[in-house]
């Protein structure tokens, strides 16, 4: 899917409130709508002044019949059409409302009954768009043109026309046109959009750039690895929109109360329409009147529409945030989670080694050890290898020459550093080369117990080694980690649980520094599969939070499956029920806040709406509440859950 490929938002089209046009005719229906409710009122106006000034009846009666016909320009045919498809809707309550009162003679009802009506929905078209348009600003982050380098020139091409592989120059204040990789340049970049990060991200030679994102400061030369179609952008889009299409368990409820609602409402108002007159000879005109008035009070459009709007409004709110939710029934289910599971590597922790801690003995200094440990492992590509390099390398240490490296597999590695022999390795190599040494067996322990990997550094050969020192690497918890834990168990969440692959000792190192409730260690994934399904057995409903890759099948073994750091990851974005974009654990909270806030609103709405139509269908059927009156509590109503559900869309209460 292309930035400008057409959007239809689903679910807003509902039954009652309108006809599910493409979005390509929306302009010209909305001008329609605009100039036929503008000349109904004009007609409408001039019937009141010729009745006031005295001109003939048939005046009178002629404007108010344009009036009438003007503002029942769009409802009749939907109306008729929804009588033949014997799926009743508020267009046909409202067509036989204002066929009812010219029969008995209350033309000018009529005509402002169509009149305000053709009003309303004008102004809740508008404000449905604004819902519309949240979804709709995704679409624009992305540029419509690509610079592309082709035969050494630049050009601007159509993003569509860009191919995978090709060089595409962005400048400073451009947007970024395709998801690809940095070959040039440094900058910092805006990802917002896609990651909700707040922040920019230094962007330089290797690192992946996503398409809709901001290039804020230098000039990058990018290699393009997607079309333009299969944009994280796109995939958003796509998520997204397929999200709204589906149906919330809230919002089944209301088309199913719809369809039975409405029926019954016709049957009931020709009952009070006719029973009266016949059976109590009370007043024909009366009690058609009411019965008219209650058709148009008990149109259920602002109970259908109190749903699909606040789903919408949350699902745009969520994506802004960098949080893409796959359905309304994800979004709703979020809103109950009290109990939530976690991996550890790479979700809960940064899901590489650094080094923590180091300890030099001998007389050696902690730079001395980092020289000579670097001229060891700069042969090596082990994790923790690149783990020493970097730290090495950040305290401003050179590695210095050395020949004669071998990795031990399983154990470290050694070679020479300039004429002495190096080991550099686990606790296993410390007892194969039979160490004895009490400040570096405390070291080892003391680092054990707080859940880090020991490197011990030993100098010589076996008539004479000496240990010159211990350092500890781990793979340290995300920033954040502990502040989102915290968060979490403030809004509610009964119980954080992690589960993880790691060794125990680690594993409860870790979850005793973030907060965490319950660590589960040792774990294959069928492992996190089994213990998800026994977490959910109670009736527990789970959020398992994993990479989207190797926690795949917990993910959908999960009553909510949430995929941390998806932006590029085509595996999380179609695994997962929910999709963090960025590496934030906070979001976390934020999307639970929304999925509440959201399901508050629908029950507010859902709420409001039975209690005006409870009300107003009394005062109808008392002869209290005319038809203008109805049409404005019904129309009224409508515009006043629309505002509401709208509120979804922001994050804060």
């Amino acid at each position: 899917m292309s930035a400008s490929t057409e959007l239809r938002i689903e679910g807003l089209d509902c039954a009652t409130c309108g006809d599910g046009a493409p979005e390509t005719k929306t302009f010209w229906r909305r001008r329609g709508r605009l100039l036929t409710a503008a000349a109904s009122g004009v007609f409408l106006s001039l019937a009141f002044a010729a009745g006031w000034f005295g001109a003939p009846g048939w005046v009178v009666t002629a404007a108010l019949a344009i009036s009438s016909a003007s503002g029942a320009w769009f409802v009749a045919p939907r109306g008729a059409r929804a009588a033949m498809n014997r799926a009743l809707d508020m267009n046909f309550l409202m067509t036989v409302a204002a066929v009812g009162a010219w029969i008995i003679g209350e033309h000018a009802e009529a005509a402002a009954t169509l009149f305000l009506f053709a009003v309303a929905e004008l102004l809740e078209s508008y404000s449905m768009d604004r819902a519309r348009n949240a979804i709709r600003a995704l679409m624009e982050v992305s540029p419509l043109e690509a610079r592309v380098r082709r035969e050494t020139r630049d050009m601007l091409v159509p993003i569509a026309d860009v191919n995978v592989g090709e060089t595409v120059i962005v400048r400073p204040g451009e947007k970024i046109p395709v998801d690809g990789l940095v070959t040039a340049g440094r900058s910092s970049v805006n990802q917002a959009p896609i990651t909700g990060e707040s922040m920019p991200v230094d962007k330089e030679t290797g690192l992946d750039v996503f398409a809709g994102s901001l290039n804020v400061q230098g000039m990058l030369e990018i290699k393009s690895t997607k079309r333009a179609s299969d944009s994280t952008l796109a995939r958003i889009i796509h998520a997204v929109e397929e999200a709204q299409a589906s149906r919330a368990p809230s919002q089944r409820f209301v088309d199913r109360f719809a369809r039975v609602y409405t029926p019954a409402v016709v049957a009931i108002a020709l009952l009070i329409a006719i029973m009266p007159p016949l059976f109590l000879s009370a007043d024909w005109g009366t009690w058609i009147y009411r019965a008219l008035a209650m058709l148009v009070v008990a149109c259920p459009c602002a109970l259908v529409i109190s749903t699909p709007v606040s789903i919408v409004s949350g699902l745009a709110g969520a994506a802004r945030e960098g949080i893409l939710i796959k359905g309304g029934a994800h979004l709703e289910h979020l809103g109950a989670i009290r109990l939530i599971a976690l991996d550890k590597t790479g979700t809960l922790t940064q899901g590489v080694p650094s080094v923590t801690d180091v300890v030099a003995f001998g007389g050696h200094s902690e730079l001395d050890l980092l020289r000579i440990v670097s001229g060891v492992e700069r042969h090596s590509e082990h994790p923790i290898a690149r783990a020493l390099m970097l730290h090495a390398e950040r305290a401003g240490v050179a590695p210095p020459e050395s020949r004669d490296f071998e990795a031990l597999i399983g154990r470290g590695a050694r070679a020479i550093v300039g004429d002495e022999l190096v080991h550099v390795g686990n606790t296993r190599l410390v007892s194969e080369l039979g160490i004895s040494d009490a400040d570096s067996a405390a070291a080892m322990t003391q680092f054990e117990n707080e859940g880090k990997t020991s490197v011990t550094v030993v100098l010589g050969d076996s008539d004479a080694f000496r240990v010159a020192g211990v350092i500890a690497i781990a793979d340290r918890p995300r920033a954040g980690a502990a502040d989102a834990i915290r968060e979490l168990h403030r809004i509610g969440v009964r119980e954080v649980v992690m589960l993880t692959g790691d060794n125990p000792g680690t594993a409860l190192a870790v979850g005793k520094e973030l907060g965490i409730d319950r660590v589960h260690a040792g774990l294959l994934p069928d492992d996190k599969v089994r213990i998800v399904r026994e977490l959910e057995a109670n009736g527990n409903t789970l959020a398992f939070v994993g990479d989207g890759v190797n926690d795949a099948p917990a993910l959908a073994a999960a009553t909510i499956g949430i995929a941390m750091g998806a932006a590029g990851t085509d595996v999380a974005l179609e695994t997962a029920d929910i999709a963090l974009m960025g590496d934030d654990l906070s979001k976390l909270a934020v999307a639970v806040g929304i999925s509440r806030k959201t399901l508050g609103i629908i029950r507010q709405n859902i709420a409001f709406s039975l209690l005006i139509k409870a009300v107003f269908l009394v005062l109808a059927v008392g002869g209290v509440a005319t038809l203008w009156m109805a049409v404005a509590a019904d129309m009224g109503g409508s515009l006043l859950v629309v505002a509401n559900g709208l509120r979804a869309r922001h994050t804060s209460s």
